[in-house]
């Protein structure tokens, strides 16, 4: 005895033909075409050639410098932190930054650092840096 091969139904709407709608295979393909260079921009990365660096020193109430506080760096048209670093052992910061010209706004977040004594240091004024082009920008932040 021989077996019967067994065969799909498959509804009309299901089959590939030539004369089907179009829209959904150009919507597709245009999607592609403006994801494409928009994700290519987005991946250039900052390195030395093409980005500015704001310097930066971390200083205590008592003139010092001051290690592991937090930087905030923001470009003064927005209203959140875009970049966050931490001061070194030297209180030093940097942070490379988009070249051209752009107005930063800095400042230290202060929770859960202390001095030596166990006293809780509290921000300064808001730091502005101007940066014209591929530069390096020295400042410095102060805590209270």
């Amino acid at each position: 005895m021989r077996k019967r091969s067994r065969t799909a139904m498959i509804p009309r709407g299901m089959h590939s033909s030539r004369r089907g709608p179009r829209r959904p295979r150009i919507f597709s393909c245009l999607v592609v075409l403006l994801v494409i260079p928009a994700v290519a921009q987005a991946g250039q990365r900052l390195n030395a050639k093409n980005s500015a660096v704001i310097f930066g020193t971390v200083w205590g109430p008592d003139d010092r410098p001051v290690y592991g506080v937090t930087v905030k760096i923001r470009r003064a048209r927005d209203k959140k932190a875009r970049w966050e670093v931490h001061s070194n052992r030297l209180g030093e910061f940097e942070q490379l930054v988009p070249a051209g010209k752009e107005t930063y706004v800095l400042w230290a977040d202060t929770r859960g650092v202390k001095t030596p004594e166990g006293q809780h240091l509290r921000p300064g004024q808001l730091v502005t840096v101007e940066v014209e082009d591929k530069e390096r920008v020295n400042t410095g932040v102060h805590l209270k």
